[in-house]
This record gives structure tokens, C-alpha cells and sequence, in this order.
């Protein structure tokens, strides 16, 4: 059993949580935006004085291992890894859509549901990955562009599938499905206790130098006009 500090940040919210035992016992968040790099330390401040504990209790840390933000990824891991090298502990990486999934299936409840975890990825592309309710991947994780067919297959049979993340309300109005079901969630640490407490017991740590968030899709840049 382990105290787990738990960092989310593929998004625009910047989530930290802390968990024993599997357990969320703290979780301090901050929606302003990406601002992800002023708030990170200040979040995990709070997060430890909200459960009573300091940062050298800490068995491991775990990370979001996206899809998601480029930038805001890249916040996360580094903030992560520098724990992880500072204290001397393993470091886990969890995938952001199966924790929105599991996050998802916790509040659902219907054992033989697929869970679509969808995060917005620009226009009317999204990152999705789709989950059994024990945790199973089916598909993904993938970039793709949305349309009335995309996830025919999670619908088939009259299957009901679940679809979460901030990236459902963009095929929300795309599918009148009646064994779709919407669940209005964002990525959260909240999220990532079980699943962290599982790799921490089963031994999946990543490594710390040379491991990486899953991007899928490169960076947004947006060169300046020249002023010649």
C-alpha cells in the first residue's frame, strides 16, 4: 500500500491529488486556464497540508500520461520527474482516457457498458481511447476527426456506451443514438489513485530520464508574421 502524489495536467485544469492505499485523501484543482506552471507547486502545497502529510511521506508520484495539451504534458512530466529524482521514488504513468473512463464507470455503474473518453483536440478532432468498465481497452488511444459515424462499433447491438471528457460535448450533437449516454466530466487526479495504486503494487514504473507523455499529435505552433 502506498501514499501516491497523483498530478493530472493533459487539459486545462491543473488537478493534483493524493492517495493511500488507492484512496483519494486530497485534491486541490485550478481551472484558469494553462497556466498549469504557476499553479503546480502551489496545488501540491495545498494538496499535502489538506491531508497532513509532506512531500518526503510520499511512496511515489504519478503522472497523466495524456493525450492531450503539448505544453501542459510537458508541465506535468517535468514537475513529476523532479519529484521522482529529488525523493528517490518510482515514478508512474497513467493514461489520461483510461482514468476518465474509470472515472466515468464509477458514477455509471453498468458493468457492460463501453466507456468513451474523449478530450478535445483542436476543431472537431478529439483524442479518444474506449474502455470496458473493468478497465479492458478496446481502441485507442487515437487523434480523429468527428463525425455522425465515429464510434458506430461501441453503439452496436444496442450496446450502451458512455461518453466523457471535454471533448463529448463536441459529438454530443452528432449522435442521437438512444444507447448513448453523455456523462459530463473533466481529467482529473481525482481520477488516478486505483489505477496508480495498481501499477505502484504490480511494478510498471516508468523511467524517469528518458520516458515521455503519449502527444499523438505535434505541437500547435503558430509562427509571427513577419514585420518585413
Amino acid at each position: 500500500m502506498a501514499l501516491i502524489l497523483c498530478l493530472e495536467t493533459a487539459t486545462d485544469v491543473c488537478s493534483v491529488g493524493l492517495s493511500q492505499d488507492g484512496r483519494l485523501v486530497a485534491l486541490q484543482e485550478s481551472e484558469q486556464g494553462r497556466d498549469h506552471a504557476s499553479q503546480m507547486t502551489l496545488l501540491i502545497g495545498k494538496c499535502a497540508e489538506q491531508a497532513g502529510y509532506r512531500l518526503k511521506d510520499l511512496d511515489a508520484v504519478a503522472v497523466s500520461s495524456g493525450p492531450g495539451s503539448y505544453t501542459s504534458l510537458r508541465i506535468g512530466w517535468s514537475t513529476a520527474k523532479g519529484i521522482a529524482y529529488v525523493l528517490g521514488i518510482p515514478l508512474l504513468s497513467v493514461d489520461t482516457l483510461q482514468a476518465l473512463a474509470w472515472g466515468a464507470a464509477s458514477r455509471f455503474q453498468l458493468e457492460t457498458a463501453w466507456y468513451c473518453a474523449l478530450i478535445d483536440a483542436r476543431r472537431m478532432e478529439v483524442y479518444a481511447g474506449v474502455y470496458e468498465a473493468n478497465g479492458n481497452r478496446i481502441s485507442g488511444p487515437e487523434a480523429l476527426v468527428l463525425d455522425s459515424g465515429s464510434f458506430g462499433y461501441c453503439l452496436e447491438g444496442g450496446r450502451t456506451a458512455v461518453f466523457t471528457g471535454n471533448g463529448a460535448v463536441k459529438f454530443q450533437p452528432l449522435c442521437s443514438e438512444p444507447n448513448a449516454v453523455f456523462i459530463p466530466l473533466e481529467a482529473s487526479a481525482a481520477f488516478l489513485p486505483a489505477l496508480a495504486e495498481q501499477a505502484f503494487q504490480s511494478g510498471r514504473f516508468a523511467e524517469v530520464a528518458y520516458s515521455e507523455p503519449l502527444y499523438l499529435k505535434p505541437p500547435n505552433i503558430t509562427k509571427p508574421k513577419s514585420l518585413i
